[in-house]
């Protein structure tokens, strides 16, 4: 068959297919004697960027002698399923069963090298990278194989494991075409992908088996992990971030404490290595209490912590200005809102864990980081080793998106590993910690100013962020985690990381001439980092917050608002799609629906939600009764993995918007535990309906935090339109409700 353009096949591929969400079952078609051979088109886009490190078929894949296939991703699973997603391109590519895949994922010196796991990027970065050059793999067994069989490729088929002659029958394994050699081509353009008619895979809800083993018990984390002779050890943490060891007295420790095998102290970090665990727990504990810190620095009051904020921040950086605000502002009437959102933690259900073993030459690591090759790095620098003398192993944890404490965990195991050689130590965090040492989401504060038309349509628009960090991932920079800082010769983070992601998505994505987005960078009192979708959370719960404000000023319908404002037909599917999902829904008093839609990035997905709310009016309680998502993610993957996704994490939104929020007075962080930082319970979780737009013949974007942002802004204007009351400070607690 002729290739055709990929330019041609849109003009013909009718892509937009509404898809209601559920499991279906679905039978791969093996033992087919002589399978028909699906049609290929040219792919002549763009490569991904995982490919600029990584250029050759072999980085990816290895075909192995028992005819399977392994397949290597340098992403890190977190529960998004990036796995699964994976091992169906690679099968559907190479016309393999699902079984004979194996993904593997995240080793240094195994894997490519993919930077993080984040950004919603694993599917168009990692999973992408699979299907190139699994389709380069096949072209060129194909190729291979008709040198062999002395015949025309065209003659050939392919097909689990084997290419087999059309004419005489005559086949040959992958392990034959190659003997004993790997595929080392690189992957040029254009390369011949599948036609998405006619996937087997792709598109389908292929179910996790990871599930099915967490469900029973099976699944083996990180803090699951035990070795033969390993040791176990703590860390004592500082009373402050700023506090260092002035004195320690372990003479007692092991006559208080059996099973104690060694103490460390490298400046004012200090651990301490047992035979089990719990011994660990209580030399931690003597050490704290036979131990003299200086004070730290005080901490704001918190309630003058968005002064303090704004006291502190630099002088404002324009990051978009497009037309003349200034000019379009001037003799009419404008609208102003002020939005925050507190500092909030990652919150792992599990703390983390490392576990490292140095066996005089190699530094061996088991973590749960999103990026073992950036940790790598911090890690060499800061014990001073050359990269490739440290082999780590990514292992899942407990689960959360953005820079956790795995790799501080990880940092801790390493420096104990050091001083005790050919034994695996283990470093389990304890809850305390956990939720005291975590990098929070920055607190943040968005300003919002606009004005209409005689239309009624928005002509001008301001915005104001104040935002810290969102990323002090490990990198070469040692102090990018928390062990380094403490050393007799520590490290401090010679940047202040990634402030870009302060102002993502603050610029409106609707069609409005004047726009205008400042940013003011601030270096705050705690430690901050990644967490799942970065300013957008807060730019975006401003933004739609705004919007229906907007709408009401204008006397319009909150959906037909945003309508009027867009002419993007994808952005404008997904408002529609939501709005037809709720046709039936009303406000009333005591409960009320609202929505909120994004483009995640201004470039990314599409994503529009709905909340439905009631609200007690004597007390303040929110209870949510639904939520809706139309999303848009072009290309589907795996639909199953990505209504999970979205489902996922439009309940961690509801309960950052709801019930989370880092305490503390001048002294001290006061949310300790799940009491003082609550999280939203099970019997507080609404019913979750999601519609997937799937466009086959669309660039594949990543969902892991698209779902998180607008879910807010559905929430507040749903409270809102049940209340009557405008809450613009998260979280909405009864007591904000009721006070306003």
């Amino acid at each position: 068959m002729t290739a055709i353009p990929l330019t041609t096949r849109r003009k013909f591929i009718k892509d937009l297919g509404y898809i209601s969400v559920g499991f279906t079952l679905f039978g791969a078609c093996s033992g087919v004697e002589d399978p028909i051979m699906a049609a290929r088109l040219d792919y002549d886009g763009k490569l991904p960027g995982s490919m600029g490190r990584a250029k050759t078929v072999n980085a990816w894949l290895e075909l192995l002698e028992d005819g399977t296939i392994r397949v290597l991703s340098g992403k890190v699973e977190l529960g998004q399923g990036i796995r699964t997603a994976i091992q169906q391109v690679a099968a559907e590519e190479l016309d393999m069963d699902l079984e004979k895949v194996q993904v593997h994922l995240a080793e240094t010196g195994v894997t490519p090298n993919e930077g993080y796991t984040g950004a919603s990027a694993s599917i168009q970065n990692s999973a992408m990278s699979v299907r190139y050059a699994a389709a380069t793999a096949r072209q060129e067994l194909l190729l291979l194989a008709s040198k062999k069989l002395n015949t025309a490729v065209d003659n050939l088929l392919l097909y689990n494991g084997l290419v087999k002659s059309k004419q005489n029958k005559e086949s040959l394994t992958f392990a034959e075409i190659l003997d004993g050699e790997q595929i080392e081509k690189e992957v040029m353009l254009p390369i011949p992908i599948k036609d998405n008619r006619e996937h087997r895979y792709v598109g389908k809800a292929i179910p996790r088996p990871d599930i099915e083993e967490m469900v029973r018990g099976q699944s083996t984390y990180i803090q699951d992990l035990r070795f033969p002779g390993m040791l176990h050890a703590r860390v004592v943490r500082p009373p402050g971030y700023t506090s260092q060891l002035i004195s320690l007295d372990d003479t007692g420790l092991k006559s208080e404490v059996s099973g104690i095998i060694k103490t460390v102290r490298k400046g004012s970090f200090v651990g301490v290595i047992t035979e089990r665990e719990y011994q660990a727990v209580k030399a931690e504990q003597y050490l704290k209490d036979h131990s003299i810190w200086t004070a730290p620095i005080p901490f704001p009051k918190s309630e003058n912590l968005y002064a303090h904020i704004k006291l502190i921040a630099s002088s404002p950086e324009t990051v978009k200005n497009e037309g003349g605000v200034a000019a379009a502002f001037e003799g009419t009437k404008t609208l102003k809102a002020t939005y925050t959102k507190p500092y909030i933690k990652h919150a792992s259900m599990g703390p983390a864990c490392g576990i490292a073993m140095f066996d005089g030459e190699i530094l061996h690591i088991w973590s749960h980081s999103q990026g073992i090759y950036p940790m790598r790095e911090a890690l060499a620098t800061m014990l001073n080793m050359e990269p490739d003398k440290i082999h780590i192993k990514s292992v899942p944890g407990a689960g959360c998106f953005g820079h956790s404490t795995a790799d501080d965990a990880a940092a801790d195991a390493a420096l104990l590993a050091m001083e005790y050689l050919n034994t695996h130590i283990r470093v389990q965090w304890s809850r305390h910690d956990e939720h005291l040492w975590d990098p929070y989401g920055p607190a943040m504060i968005t300003e919002l100013e606009a004005s209409l038309d005689k239309n009624n349509k928005i002509n001008s628009w301001k915005t104001e962020v104040w935002t810290d960090s969102h990323s002090t991932r490990p990198n070469k920079d040692a102090g990018t985690v928390l062990a380094a800082r403490y050393l007799e010769n520590p490290y401090q983070m010679k940047s202040r990381g990634y402030l870009g992601g302060g102002h993502r998505n603050a610029d409106p994505y609707y069609g409005i001439p004047d726009i205008t987005v400042n940013a003011h960078y601030y270096d705050g009192p705690f430690r901050t980092s990644s967490l799942r979708s970065l300013g957008s959370f807060t730019n975006i719960f401003a933004i739609e917050s705004f919007m229906d404000t907007l709408a009401e000023k204008a006397g319009q319908d909150p959906l037909e608002f945003r309508l009027n404002h867009l002419e993007d037909e994808r952005a404008i599917a997904v408002i529609q799609k939501v709005q037809a999902l709720t046709s039936t829904q009303n406000n009333e008093d005591g409960k009320g629906i609202g929505y909120a839609f994004m483009r995640y990035k201004n470039t990314d997905a599409y994503i529009a939600v709905a909340a439905k709310v009631t609200v007690d009016k004597n007390n303040g309680n929110v209870g949510l009764i639904k939520m809706w998502a139309a999303v848009d993610v072009g290309e589907v993957i795996n639909m199953d993995g990505l209504t999970n996704q979205i489902e996922g994490g439009m309940i961690q939104a509801a309960s950052w918007t709801l019930k989370e929020e880092v305490t503390f007075n001048t002294t001290e962080i006061t949310s300790t535990d799940w009491i003082k930082y609550p999280i939203l319970k099970f019997s507080e979780v609404p019913e979750v309906e999601v519609a997937i737009i799937n466009r086959p013949s669309k660039d594949v974007k990543g969902a892991g935090e698209v779902p998180v942002p607008p879910t807010a802004a559905a929430i507040a204007n749903a409270i809102y339109n049940a209340s009557g009351f405008r809450i613009n400070d998260l979280p909405i607690t009864p007591e904000k409700i009721l006070k306003s």
